[in-house]
């Protein structure tokens, strides 16, 4: 996604600037809907390394220092030849034959909403809580970032995958007939950015307290996913 690249730019910089003006005020995002279902998704399985590293030898250095400039077809690694190099490939092939199932049960979490501000939207930090009536304080919620592009006006499916639930006290059979449990779905729009640098944030949440969170979600590369959980 070549789009995606100055996003994730944006995504690691933006919330260390402290100097960005930041308003209070309004709401620049409309929710539409918002779903949650049960989902199975595929995972890229990196198995521990846990076999020593090639040993040191002559022929190493060497390999390493012309590597780049004299790679000819077929040419090998002579660490590939050593006990060490030989233990960790057979290593490695072990673990990948006791590889977990590449995929894992987990949730959904989408929220259709619409860009009600002037400006173009970025980043959106959001939140799904629920609750079991209307009146009742928040069982579990779950907090998302996302990284999108949302003209004035457009809208916008925002989703979101979690292994864990909406709720720990709710059936995944109940998530399908809120009707019957009583079940309350709410998204909480905690702040946005804007392409122009602008910053707008709900007054009562702190960046603070999600900033390791944040960290922990941009610290690998980003795939094709819009959103990540904090």
């Amino acid at each position: 996604m070549k789009s995606f690249i100055p996003l994730l730019l944006l995504l690691g910089l933006l919330p260390q600037n402290q100097s960005a003006v930041i308003s209070f005020e309004g709401m620049p995002v409309t929710v539409l809907t918002v779903k949650t279902s049960k989902e199975r998704q595929t995972i890229d399985y990196q198995p521990p390394t846990s076999a020593p590293a090639p040993a040191m030898i002559p022929q190493n250095k060497n390999f390493e220092r012309n590597r780049r400039a004299n790679t000819s077809p077929g040419e090998r690694d002579p660490n590939l030849d050593t006990v060490d190099g030989r233990s960790a490939a057979l290593e490695r092939a072990v673990q990948d034959s006791r590889a977990p199932d590449k995929s894992v049960e987990g949730y959904s979490y989408r929220a259709k909403i619409q860009n009600a501000s002037e400006k173009v939207i970025e980043v959106i930090f959001w939140e799904y809580q629920f609750r079991d009536t209307p009146n009742s304080s928040v069982v579990s919620r779950r907090q998302f970032l996302c990284g999108v592009q949302i003209k004035p006006a457009k809208e916008k499916e925002l989703k979101a995958f979690s292994v864990s639930g909406p709720s720990d006290v709710i059936s995944v059979a109940a998530l399908s007939d809120k009707t019957k449990n009583g079940g309350v779905e709410t998204v909480v729009i905690n702040r946005v950015e804007f392409a122009d640098g602008s910053i707008w944030q709900r007054k009562d949440w702190k960046f603070g307290e999600v900033r390791l969170s944040y960290s922990r979600a941009v610290a690998t590369p980003w795939g094709g996913e819009m959103c990540r959980g904090l």
